[in-house]
């Protein structure tokens, strides 16, 4: 197969199968380097000749090669419009990446995190007494919510749904200071107010910690949310050795446990049968419950995280940790779905087991019933998330480059298509005078200029100028690669050597293709 070479010349390279046509010529012959590429024979009725179907290189996996079912440049002019490229890397794993997370990441319900990303999440109990698993980093892009602050340089957002769990906890709760303090009437309800955002703020300090601990071993944090089921602390990279993925989970419950003894500490000072004494004895309650649920070990909860980083370091793989870990994690919820609604009916979580019926059951079931989706999701997204970093060396820029035709700016559009399908090439490289690259000719912009029109549209008026981050390395693969591409979103990247030699077109659309067919890959 042939790309182009650092002055316009092609040179062997890789390419991927070309899309087939009715009574297809057969595909011209690859050039040999450091010689131009020959025109193509045209044919009588003044069309040009359908592309030659080439395949991967050896060494190609198959699941992998882009699909052919979009054409960069159509030969004979009415080839679809190319699919509209998500960025893989920042929604989407995914990553990783979206891109989302690492098989070591922390996940959570809902959403496919970014397969480069690792989120510590915290959960808020919906009722005093209670508490759930660790959140998930939502997929892809999306607004954080009300900035609070940037404590360590990371943004702190709360979520509209923390709204909606803080007037529950506000309910809840205040119907309880009620109970032990009748004499404040309506303004029960103010003090449970109070404790609710009391209580999210040591959620926060958890999620500080995770944040802390990720800074000190040099891990980006992109941001916190307080949210619906408490804190997220969405880590962009996961981390590098199982002794520093064990501290990253457990400095979480430590500070839940350190907060819930200062406030004993400080329920000592008080009488409990004031307004303080109610609001501390609350805190230190659930403090100490969001630190034990979270260090119960299963994935997606810190505890999951800790036994990953066993499992992994005495097995030498990641990702048989995080199997173990995720299965305990889905036992963990099934446990969860049956047990709370027992232990609640029988009084072993401190009510009476007659008062136990009618909607407060009703609540608890569901509550049982929304803690064991969380962590039954958040197992299986660890799972997903861990085989797509199993596959993520797989992507490689040099397996997913186009090949690319060199031309120069004032070249017809139909004079560079004919030049393309006559070396079998699905990219146009715009070229200076000496033959280095200045622009890509947008694939988009190809489709879009009707047949008849190309013989007068310059290729220069349909191409983008090449910024630093649109060259990418031949040799980038897996992380990297997704790295490089989030850095700089664009639909087409110029793919160069080492030594600066144009290898060829790398298209957002592949990568995305082969990172889809990457995850649905078995481990």
């Amino acid at each position: 197969m042939d790309v182009s070479g650092g002055r316009g010349q092609p040179r062997p390279g890789n390419d991927e199968s070309a899309e087939h046509h009715p009574e297809p010529t057969p595909p011209a012959p690859d050039p040999t380097p450091n010689t131009p590429t020959a025109p193509a024979q045209q044919p009588t009725d003044g069309t040009a000749p359908p592309r030659g179907t080439t395949q991967p290189p050896d060494g190609t996996p198959e699941d992998l090669a882009p699909a052919p079912a979009t054409p960069a440049l159509p030969a004979d002019g009415t080839a679809a419009a190319p699919a509209t490229p998500a960025q893989p890397t920042d929604g989407t794993t995914a990553g990783h990446g979206t891109t989302q997370p690492a098989d070591g990441a922390s996940t959570g319900p809902g959403a496919d995190p970014r397969p480069e990303d690792s989120a510590h999440g915290t959960a808020a109990p919906p009722q005093a007494g209670h508490t759930a698993g660790k959140g998930s980093a939502p997929e892809g892009p999306q607004r954080g919510g009300l900035l609070m602050g940037r404590p360590f340089g990371v943004p702190v957002y709360v979520a509209p749904s923390w709204f909606l769990v803080a007037i529950l906890i506000t309910w809840v709760f205040g119907g309880q200071v009620d109970r032990v303090l009748p004499e404040l009437g309506a303004a029960s309800y103010l003090v449970s107010l109070f404790f609710a955002v009391a209580f999210y703020a040591s959620v926060l300090v958890h999620e500080l910690a995770h944040t802390l601990a990720a800074l000190r071993f040099k891990l980006p944090v992109r941001r916190i949310q307080l949210q619906f089921f408490g804190g997220v602390s969405e880590i962009e990279k996961e981390a590098e050795t199982p002794g520093r993925e064990f501290v990253l989970a457990f400095v979480g419950p430590l500070l839940s446990l350190v907060l819930s003894g200062l406030f004993y500490l400080a329920l000592l000072a008080v009488d409990p049968g004031t307004v303080p004494g109610v609001l501390l004895a609350g805190l230190m309650i659930s403090n100490l419950i969001v630190a034990a649920f979270n260090l119960l070990p299963g994935l997606p909860l810190d505890g999951g995280r800790m036994l990953r980083a066993v499992v992994w370091k005495l097995s030498g793989k990641p990702m048989t940790g995080t199997i173990a870990a995720a299965w305990v994690g889905r036992a963990l919820a099934v446990s969860v779905l049956v047990g709370l609604p027992l232990l609640t009916q029988s009084g072993a979580l401190g009510s009476a087991a007659e008062d136990s019926v009618g909607m407060d059951t009703v609540l608890d079931a569901l509550l049982a019933a929304i803690l064991a989706a969380i962590i039954w999701t958040g197992a299986g997204n660890s799972l997903r998330m861990a085989r797509l970093r199993e596959h993520l060396p797989e992507l490689r820029a040099r397996t997913l480059t186009r090949r690319a035709v060199p031309v120069e700016t004032d070249t017809p559009l139909s004079e560079a298509l004919r030049r393309a399908n006559a070396a079998g090439a699905r990219a146009l490289v715009v070229v200076d005078a000496d033959g280095n690259p200045l622009s890509l000719v947008r694939e988009a912009a190809i489709v879009g200029v009707p047949e008849h029109r190309r013989p007068w549209v310059p290729v220069g008026t349909l191409a983008q100028d090449l910024t630093d981050g649109m060259r990418v390395s031949a040799e980038l693969a897996g992380e990297e690669l997704l790295d490089a591409l989030r850095a700089t979103p664009a639909t087409e990247y110029l793919v160069v050597e080492e030594t600066g030699e144009i290898y060829g077109v790398l298209s957002a659309a592949d990568v995305e293709r082969a990172f889809v067919k990457a995850m649905a890959r078995p481990s």
